[in-house]
């Protein structure tokens, strides 16, 4: 497993991120499975947040196994300073640990959002209290949605904020308005040495009519792929820009091996565009979101 510096944190992590939301809904069975295939594989970062069902339960049971060989990551996504400080206390409670290496404002993906975050009394005022008591080691922002990346590049002059998650994959890079707001963003993150983690990488399409209705195969609020070609392409797609210190597995923990196979079949951007270019009904997720 390929290993990148997280920005000026200095962690050297795995480019594959086990995301908790893979846990929200999973059995404890497997939740466990999952968890011990992505430590055979070499990730060493697991991130997750307090709105991921009982998923920060789920990894507290592994802490006092892993906790001193892992990454450890969670999110508030609380607005107010008062209860998002609440909120970090019971995640860490849930996690069974002292700290965490990061703690993540979550979902700020516009500004309006982004002023309830960062303004008098907000989650940002609590998230630095609990990094200068060591609660937490590093602070950073996560988002979805095609205003994402200008709102986090916003997000970047008001705090110094040592991470950025953010949407990145083919078909969002064939928006010219998206990919400028990206690029603009990679530009601020390269002068701050932030550390800049994907999400969305194998989404296919938002579900459709029929799938919303009760067909969904995944756990996933976006459909994503489930091919290994078209998942191999887009893992690699991602990973072929060295801005990217690694992103964040799918949320379904039937998907998590097909991610862990397609890091070791890496292949260049160009055979990454040639085979996502004809991959069937690929579209943005973000078209209709749940929330």
């Amino acid at each position: 497993m390929e290993h990148r510096r997280l920005g000026r944190l200095g962690s050297e992590n795995s480019v594959l991120i086990f995301g908790g939301a893979a846990l929200a809904e999973a059995t404890e069975e497997d939740s466990d499975t999952a968890i011990q295939q992505a430590l055979d594989a070499g990730v060493d970062h697991f991130d997750t947040a307090a709105d991921y069902g009982d998923s920060e339960l789920q990894y507290g049971r592994w802490m006092p196994e892993i906790r001193d060989r892992i990454f450890l990551s969670t999110k508030t996504g609380l607005r107010e300073k008062d209860a998002a400080k609440r909120q970090i206390h019971d995640s860490l409670e849930r996690l069974r640990v002292d700290n965490v290496d990061l703690l993540q404002l979550h979902a700020v993906g516009d500004l309006e959002d982004l002023d309830r975050a960062t303004g008098p009394a907000g989650s940002l005022e609590a998230a630095i209290e609990a990094k200068e008591e060591g609660l937490v080691g590093g602070i950073g922002i996560t988002g979805h949605g095609n205003e994402a990346p200008a709102t986090h590049l916003e997000a970047l002059r008001r705090y110094p904020f040592e991470t950025v998650l953010t949407p990145w994959n083919y078909i969002l890079s064939t928006d010219e308005g998206y990919r400028a707001d990206y690029e603009a963003l990679v530009e601020e993150i390269r002068r701050q040495d932030a550390g800049l983690m994907i999400i969305k990488t194998i989404s296919r399409r938002n579900w459709t009519e029929g799938d919303a209705t009760g067909d969904q195969r995944y756990t996933t609020w976006y459909e994503p792929f489930d091919q290994q070609e078209y998942i191999d392409a887009a893992v690699s797609w991602v990973l072929s820009y060295d801005e990217v210190t690694g992103l964040a597995m799918v949320g379904d923990v039937t998907l998590v091996p097909m991610m862990l196979d397609a890091e070791n079949r890496r292949m260049s951007r160009e055979e990454a565009e040639q085979i996502l270019s004809r991959a069937p009904d690929y579209s943005s997720p973000f078209i209709s979101m749940p929330f």
